[in-house]
C-alpha cells in the first residue's frame, strides 16, 4: 500500500513538472514572435509615418519643387524681381530711387515750359500739353496740369482721368520732357464751347497746388473749349495707348 502511493505521488509529481515545462516554452516562444514580428497594424503604422521619396523631405532641404527659390538652391522668377526692382525705382527714367526721388524738389513755373499742339482731329477734341524742364537740373511733376481755360480765379476746374495715373513718379531730367493728353471737346457743332486764345497751367506741388502758372498760348490763335466736357490725363514720360485715351 505504502509503495503503491509513493509511486503514484512521483508520477503526479512528474506530470506536473512536464505540464510546468511545456507551459513555459509556450510563454517564451509567444514572447519571442511577439518582438520579432510586428503585427499588422504595427506595420501599417510605420509605413505612414516615413517621409514618401522626392516629396515632404526633399522639399524640406529645398531642393524638391516646394523648396525651389526659398532655400537658396532654386531659381528667383525673373518677373518677380523685375517687378520688385520697377516698385522701388520711384523715379522711372531718372534712375532715382525711392529715397532719391523724395528729396527731388517738385516742378515750378520756373522750372518748366510748357506748350501744346492740337490732336490732327476736325474739329478740335484734344489737345497735348508738353513740359520741357528747362531749369538745369532734376525736378518732379505731381498729378496732373491744372488748367483754367479762361481767368484763372473764376474757371472751371478741369477733371482728371483717373486710369491715365502713372505707377511711378514722373522725376524730370534737365532737358527731359513729359506729356498730358487733354480733352477739350467733344466735337459736336452745337457744343456750348468757348474761344481762347491762351489759357493757364498751374502745378502741384508735394501739399497741394502750388504758387505761379505758365501761359499756354494756342496754336493758330485759337481754342475751342468746352469745359463741361473738359478733361485732363496725369503727366507721363509717354502718352500711353488705352491709359490716355479718353
Amino acid at each position: 500500500m505504502r509503495t503503491r502511493r509513493k509511486n503514484t505521488v512521483a508520477a503526479a509529481v512528474a506530470v506536473a513538472a512536464l505540464s510546468l515545462g511545456l507551459t513555459a516554452c509556450g510563454d517564451s516562444d509567444t514572447d519571442s514572435k511577439g518582438a520579432g514580428s510586428p503585427t499588422a497594424a504595427q506595420t501599417l503604422a510605420g509605413t505612414a509615418s516615413k517621409p514618401a521619396s522626392g516629396t515632404a523631405g526633399t522639399r524640406s532641404a529645398g531642393t524638391g519643387s516646394a523648396g525651389t527659390g526659398s532655400a537658396g538652391t532654386g531659381s528667383v522668377d525673373p518677373a518677380a524681381s523685375q517687378s520688385r526692382t520697377r516698385d522701388t525705382s520711384g523715379g522711372g527714367t531718372a534712375s532715382t530711387g525711392s529715397t532719391g526721388t523724395a528729396k527731388v524738389p517738385a516742378c515750378t513755373y520756373k522750372d518748366v515750359k510748357i506748350t501744346m499742339a492740337k490732336a490732327d482731329e476736325t474739329p478740335t477734341e484734344h489737345i497735348v500739353l508738353t513740359a520741357a524742364n528747362t531749369s538745369g537740373r532734376s525736378c518732379r511733376l505731381f498729378g496732373y496740369p491744372l488748367i483754367a481755360f479762361g481767368d484763372i480765379q473764376t474757371a472751371k476746374d478741369i477733371p482728371a482721368v483717373a486710369k491715365s495715373k502713372p505707377s511711378t513718379p514722373i522725376v524730370l531730367k534737365s532737358g527731359t520732357s513729359a506729356y498730358a493728353n487733354v480733352r477739350v471737346a467733344l466735337g459736336g457743332v452745337h457744343e456750348d464751347n468757348k474761344v481762347v486764345a491762351r489759357f493757364n497751367v498751374n502745378f502741384f506741388g508735394a501739399d497741394g497746388p502750388a504758387e505761379g502758372s505758365d501761359v499756354v498760348t494756342a496754336p493758330s490763335g485759337r481754342l475751342a473749349v468746352n469745359e463741361a466736357a473738359a478733361k485732363t490725363g496725369y503727366w507721363t514720360y509717354e502718352l500711353r495707348s488705352g491709359a490716355d485715351d479718353f
